[in-house]
């Protein structure tokens, strides 16, 4: 909301210095500075709030996890904290026409809603086993759903605009600096109409003006922006509409970037053999919806296995999210989505916005999570972080890469589900169950051979940031 205050007042007044508010990254920056400002303002209100209202953490026994005795009564609940600070600057600094900010804002906010009610039932109806299974599921598949379904038909998410980057700048061609388009040029209207990002040349086929701003550096050495009209002959207004914004591509959502591969995209049309009964169209976008159903569940339920030591949730999500902001940035910039051979994502490079939020809102719970918790984040704040990261993977196309970038995240599942499979078999084989952990998840197992639990959080940080560094890896690698 700001962003559009700022940007109309240097459209209107022509400000010195407001040009910058129009610029993603510096955007991003002010967005991570807001989110930490704020988590850090409101989190001891709410701390205080949560407190008085003796809404603590509830253990389950001794054996719940090595010395978490003296946790019992601190207060939880606190992703409040991390979702306000998320929410708020995403509001106030992203560009709001953009599809993808609302979608993952309604992700986030509805796996919060699933954490709050699941935290609601063990704090104040003292149900320790929380929200039923087969709701949160319901949940989780739900947004699944949703999510899904916008990504495949709304037109913000349908391929690529092939000239113009997401400013609206105009990368020419040999084509378009014959229709006198210059680099530069900021495409404002498409005949008497305000331009709209709309990533299909179709939509524009029969016109024939465009207007720029084009800037012009003036004899006193200032640059200004000049309005320019490109006119176009009709037996051209087709290719040249094509040529700025790229034809729609119906494939473009159920393809995704193969790591290790150079020029290689994969289709999820061509998993199973059914491609040889069913439409393609139609059988990539059913596989696409179980994928994205999949992701978003398997992440959010990763991330709230995670959260069992102080900082540990917050701090690798904080990580893992700022390498998805930095994916979100290179996949929605022409220049640099081609220089590294990755799929071009017109309008992702906003949700560098959110990233930036989703960074400083953990850094910020970070402050008054870190050992010894004087808050814990609950189900509200796991389940919130896990569906945005799940969310976040899949809108720029690395969602193959997820077992390497939320490494910490799956290893924490991996564990509970390799300790349940091996009890249970062992269990009817034996007649006793036997583990492979000393404790599941996979930080209590550390803890359960004797690390402190603050040491065993600084080190799976440095883990989580050497495999979202290979994560970068992997675009050299192919």
């Amino acid at each position: 909301m700001l962003y559009y205050l700022l940007d109309w007042l240097y459209d209107k007044y022509d400000l010195p210095g407001f040009g910058v508010f129009q610029y993603i990254t510096f955007r991003s920056i002010l967005s991570i500075i807001f989110s930490l400002i704020i988590s850090l303002l409101i989190g001891k209100k709410i701390i205080d709030l949560l407190r008085k209202n003796l809404i603590g953490e509830v253990v389950r026994d001794e054996k719940s996890g090595p010395d978490h005795q003296h946790k019992k009564g601190t207060p939880t609940m606190g992703g409040i904290i991390i979702l306000l600070a998320i929410i708020i600057p995403t509001l106030l600094w992203g560009d709001l026409e953009n599809a993808y900010i609302w979608l993952i804002l309604l992700g986030t906010i509805w796996m919060g809603v699933i954490g709050f009610v699941d935290d609601y039932i063990k704090v104040f109806l003292k149900d320790k086993r929380g929200l039923k299974g087969m709701f949160k599921l319901a949940g989780q598949v739900s947004l699944g759903l949703v999510v899904g379904l916008v990504m495949l038909f709304h037109p913000d998410f349908q391929g690529s605009r092939a000239h113009l980057t997401q400013l609206n700048k105009v990368i020419p061609s040999a084509m378009l600096r014959e229709a006198g388009f210059e680099n530069g040029d900021e495409l404002t209207h498409i005949g008497e109409a305000a331009f709209v990002s709309i990533p299909d040349g179709d939509d524009y086929a029969d016109f024939g003006e465009y207007k720029v701003k084009r800037p012009v550096l003036t004899q006193d050495g200032e640059m200004i922006q000049e309005e320019k009209t490109i006119s176009v002959g009709e037996g051209d207004r087709e290719r040249i509409a094509a040529e700025l914004f790229g034809p729609k591509d119906n494939s473009f959502i159920y393809t995704t970037d193969f790591p290790f591969f150079k020029d290689y995209v994969f289709d999820y049309s061509n998993v199973v053999i059914l491609k040889n009964f069913v439409d393609k169209d139609v059988l990539g976008k059913i596989i696409y919806l179980l994928v994205v159903i999949f992701i978003i569940t398997a992440v959010s339920n990763s991330v709230n296995l995670t959260d069992g030591i102080d900082g540990l949730a917050a701090g690798t999500t904080s990580i893992v999210g700022a390498g998805l902001g930095a994916f979100a940035y290179i996949s929605g910039n022409f220049l640099f989505s081609g220089y590294l051979n990755i799929s071009y994502i017109p309008l992702s490079s906003e949700l560098l916005v959110f990233a930036a939020a989703l960074v400083g809102g953990c850094m910020g719970f970070i402050w008054y999570n870190s050992y010894p918790a004087q808050v814990f984040m609950g189900d509200t704040g796991s389940l919130a972080l896990g569906g945005a990261v799940g969310i976040l993977s899949l809108m720029v196309k690395k969602e193959l890469l997820l077992p390497i970038l939320c490494g910490i995240f799956f290893a924490e599942a991996g564990s509970v589900i390799l300790q349940v499979t091996y009890f249970r078999y062992t269990k009817r084989k034996y007649g006793e169950g036997r583990r492979i952990f000393r404790m599941a998840p996979l930080h209590h197992h550390f803890e359960k051979g004797g690390l402190h639990e603050a040491k065993i959080t600084n080190r799976f940080y440095i883990v989580a940031f050497i495999l979202v560094a290979i994560a970068f890896a992997t675009l050299k690698l192919r």
